[in-house]
């Protein structure tokens, strides 16, 4: 299996509900830096995975509409704890998306799978993978 890693980062505030969350169901803020994990069995004629460039501007176009925002007051999260592993999910979720809209080129069609991992700090992360 070959995979290619694109890096971001962004900077959201949140809130969440239950009781598990102790104070983190106040108003709170998270950094984080994001890693998008493209996987391939075999590489395409080019002898690529993705095109890297694509593949960043893609992660930052949907990275960068989080960024800096209040993920409480977004329609999209109305009844969801949008934890790190959550997060994960739907920017992994939303490059499936343009992987299929054809936004990665026709040779990423070849994809076979998409990982993210937000790294919430040096020592703590999660990850979400899918396959496409």
């Amino acid at each position: 299996m070959f995979s290619v890693t694109v890096r971001d980062h962004m900077m959201i505030a949140h809130s969440f509900r239950g009781e598990v969350f102790g104070p983190a169901q106040r108003l709170h803020g998270a950094t984080f830096v994001v890693d998008a994990t493209f996987k391939r069995a075999a590489l395409d004629a080019d002898d690529i995975v993705v095109d890297i460039a694509a593949a960043s501007q893609e992660l930052n176009t949907i990275v960068g509409a989080l960024n800096l925002r209040n993920l409480d007051d977004d329609p999209a999260f109305a009844g969801v704890n949008t934890t790190t592993e959550k997060l994960a999910q739907v920017i992994a979720d939303r490059l499936a998306a343009r992987v299929h809209a054809g936004a990665f080129g026709d040779n990423a069609r070849g994809l076979s799978g998409i990982a993210v991992t937000l790294h919430e700090s040096h020592i703590a992360w999660a990850s979400y993978e899918r396959p496409l």
